[in-house]
């Protein structure tokens, strides 16, 4: 079990193709502040069909995209 497990979850029931969450609202899905670990765990988003697509720093943002089955 991950930390960030109520997130992916999140991610995956969205359905969305591609959206972007700042980090205020990860906070509020997860119950804690984003912090530098996400780098870590961020891999784990593939086994729920979606990937860290960017990270913004300055906008504090996390853009999320559905991975395409070829």
């Amino acid at each position: 079990m991950s930390k960030y497990d109520s997130l992916w979850n999140w991610i995956q029931n969205n359905g969305t193709d591609e959206f972007i969450l700042t980090f205020a609202e990860i906070g509020k899905i997860t119950g804690f502040p984003l912090d530098h670990s996400f780098l870590t765990y961020k891999k784990e988003l593939m086994e729920y069909g979606y990937k860290v697509g960017k990270i913004y720093m300055k906008e504090q943002t996390v853009m999320l995209e559905k991975i395409k089955k070829e």
